[in-house]
């Protein structure tokens, strides 16, 4: 949350105010310090996250104003094992862009750190902004708070105050970002632990450009074996090369949703496969039809070694798709497995009037055949799905009416299913519940420890904004999607970002999400659960 700290200062009173309305232009006046917190990850992998932005704003003869000093109070889980440097930049425009000037020397934390320099303040707001660089081996866990205490101008101190707790930003890993490994951009997150506890993270490898299908997209994949404290190198999982004698970038495959077969261990990933219509949305370029010339390709890659390696892909377009729609594709995000051992992919698709329409595809039989349900509710797309306890399924979707709908009817489309998509009736929440702008988001429901007891989790991760995609929020229920309490939510990310996300259990005490920040293409975060219900962070 933002917080503006006033300030106080030893110049008496009647004085401050004299000199700031005496109305003479030779003398430089403090008229305001804010310092602002933002609540946003601290993440390794970053060589700068900016936790503290201080703005001087400074009236009269801009060069008789000198910032000699900052004081910055740190603290926070672990900030000697956490924190490798911090550091204070002055913040200078130049030439249309912004150049950051080192204010005194970086050094380690501290519970007190003091930094001097001589920085002359110009007329106007002058911004300073506070860094923090992790230590690759920071606690996913752990969080830092990092406060102004005081600064020194023109050898006179200045105090802020802050009436309100400190920002507590958590620490997490940039577990993709612009340009690694020479791609452009890394988009659509999916999630999921597989039943040897690995986490398996599928995305978008976006060579070219930050654009949707078509484009050079493949399905790229990472793994962690230890809950997410380090990541194996990246795999490209899914890739159809140059097929057809087209290029790659005729040949993107992306979109991906991850499966886990909770009875065999066998892992999935489904991925929609676009060729030719070079530089087409295939979104709108997708025909009706059933061949890779005429409509996108519904495709799946497995795994049954944990994920360490991948098959070929396999088409089932022709078992999923009617031919007479426009498109037929997955999730994006995860499937679930049911208890009766059914597996359950969310899937969308555009009728042959081209309007969108979530739905499910599911396969009775481990994956050898798949069929598909019928549209959930029209100008709906990407949805996640979970099994209720009465063993009916639940879909939370996109909706495209929330791009004008801003009143309390905006909000995501939600739909119960008891026959495996034949027949869809209305949620109590729908439309009404969890406000969205418009995005992809995450539904999971697993058993957590809550107070020491045992306890079926249902949490939803999505930009909680009606307006932008920022603020990106987890929230918590404990009957089933019914209700969803105000305290049993926390924000991530309050800046805007793309803003997909995707949530998986890591183990009965902590839940992990890997989503589109505004610091990094995909981050990785792990939470307590007991942050939810008990201890707040």
């Amino acid at each position: 949350m933002l917080r503006l700290l006033k300030f106080k200062t030893r110049i008496p009173a009647f004085l401050f105010l004299l000199i700031s309305f005496s109305g003479f232009s030779d003398t430089a006046t403090v008229v305001s310090i804010t310092a602002v917190q933002k609540q946003i990850p601290v993440l390794a992998g970053i060589a700068d996250n900016f936790v503290l932005e201080i703005g001087i704003e400074i009236k009269g003869n801009p060069t008789s104003a000198t910032l000699n000093g900052i004081i910055l109070n740190i603290s926070g889980t672990d900030i000697q094992n956490d924190i490798a440097e911090i550091a204070v930049f002055s913040r200078q425009p130049s030439n249309g862009a912004e150049k950051l000037i080192p204010f005194g020397k970086p050094g380690k934390p501290q519970r007190e750190m003091t930094f001097q320099s001589e920085t002359q303040l110009a007329g106007g707001i002058n911004r300073l902004a506070v860094s923090v660089r992790l230590n690759r081996n920071a606690n996913i866990l752990n969080h830092v708070e990092v406060t102004c205490k005081s600064l020194e101008i023109d050898n006179k101190l200045f105090f802020p105050e802050n009436p309100n707790p400190p920002v507590s930003q958590r620490i997490g890993i940039a577990l993709r970002k612009h340009n690694d490994e020479g791609v452009h951009t890394f988009r659509i997150p999916g999630l999921e632990t597989t039943n040897n506890g690995a986490l398996l993270a599928v995305y978008d490898v976006r060579h070219n450009d930050e654009v949707d299908l078509q484009e050079d997209v493949d399905v790229g994949m990472s793994r962690s074996t230890d809950g997410g404290k380090t990541w194996e190198s990246m795999k490209i999982i899914m890739d159809m090369d140059e097929w057809g004698g087209l290029p790659n970038r005729e040949n993107g495959v992306g979109d991906p949703c991850i499966l886990v077969d909770r009875q065999t261990g066998t892992i999935w990933v489904a991925g929609l496969w676009s060729h030719g219509k070079p530089g087409q949305r295939t979104w709108n370029s997708s025909e009706p039809g059933l061949s890779p010339a005429e409509t996108g390709q519904f495709l799946l890659v497995k795994s049954e070694d944990d994920g360490k390696t991948w098959s070929q892909p396999v088409n089932i377009t022709q078992q999923v798709k009617n031919k007479n729609w426009q498109l037929m594709l997955q999730g994006p995000g995860k499937g679930i497995t049911l208890k009766n051992g059914t597996l359950v992919f969310p899937a969308q698709f555009k009728d042959e009037n081209r309007v969108p329409f979530s739905t499910i595809i599911y396969s009775t039989d481990h994956g050898k055949t798949w069929k598909t349900g019928r549209g959930a509710k029209p100008e709906t797309t990407e949805a996640q799905v979970i099994e209720l306890s009465d063993g009916s399924l639940m879909l939370n979707m996109r909706d495209n009416r929330n791009g004008n709908e801003k009143s309390r009817k905006n909000g995501r489309a939600v739909m119960i299913t008891k026959d495996l998509g034949e027949t869809w009736a209305e949620h109590q929440t729908t439309n009404s519940t969890l406000p969205e702008p418009v995005c992809m988001a995450s539904l999971i429901k697993e058993k957590f420890e809550v107070n020491g007891e045992v306890r079926e989790v249902v949490f939803f991760s999505n930009p909680a904004s009606k307006y932008k995609r920022d603020n990106m929020t987890i929230r918590a229920s404990l009957d089933d999607g019914k209700t969803w309490p105000g305290e049993y939510q926390l924000l991530l990310d309050e800046k805007e970002g793309r803003g997909y996300s995707c949530l998986t259990r890591i183990d009965d005490k902590t839940l992990g999400i890997l989503y589109e920040s505004s610091q990094a293409d995909l981050v990785f975060q792990a939470i307590p659960v007991e942050n939810f219900f008990g201890q707040k962070r």
